[in-house]
């Protein structure tokens, strides 16, 4: 047993943005977690371009952003049998797609996304703005970071 764990360790010693995809997708599913840490900590070494590491943890979290969507899919759709919110369903799926740009928040980033697949929302918008607000969050971070702001 302890073999499979050093043969982990060591898989994951040589690729750091492995460590950050993972962490991120993790965190951006249902499960508790973040990937703050780890962006800092990939910052920090700077064994890898600032661009790898944005694209790596951004690529990861709106994966994990997305298997929430997908899970909201399999969730059956009760709002179409309610005649009295037709209204209130016309305006979230018409501007429910930009509230995926706080997809990134905690606590109430992965319910969003859960919810628009539940709402059925188009799956090409809400990867682009899942992307955008994952990508706009790990930008600032690194900003912050590197003391642009």
């Amino acid at each position: 047993m302890e073999t499979i764990f050093s043969w982990i360790a060591e898989w994951f010693a040589g690729s750091p943005l492995l460590i950050l995809f993972w962490t991120g997708f993790l965190s951006a599913t249902l499960l508790p977690g973040g990937s703050e840490a780890a962006l800092l900590v990939a910052l920090n070494q700077a064994s890898e371009p600032l661009v790898a590491i944005l694209v790596a943890a951004t690529v990861g979290n709106t994966l994990g952003g997305l298997t929430n969507y997908w899970i909201g899919l399999w969730l059956p759709n009760r709002t179409s049998r309610q005649k009295n919110s037709q209204k209130a369903i016309h305006y979230i799926e018409r501007y429910g797609v930009f509230a995926l740009l706080f997809s990134w928040l905690p606590v109430i980033g992965d319910p969003l996304c859960l919810a628009a697949g539940w709402l059925r929302l188009k799956f090409i918008p809400c990867v682009i703005a899942i992307a955008i607000g994952k990508a706009l969050r790990y930008a600032t971070m690194a900003a912050l970071y590197y003391g642009f702001f």
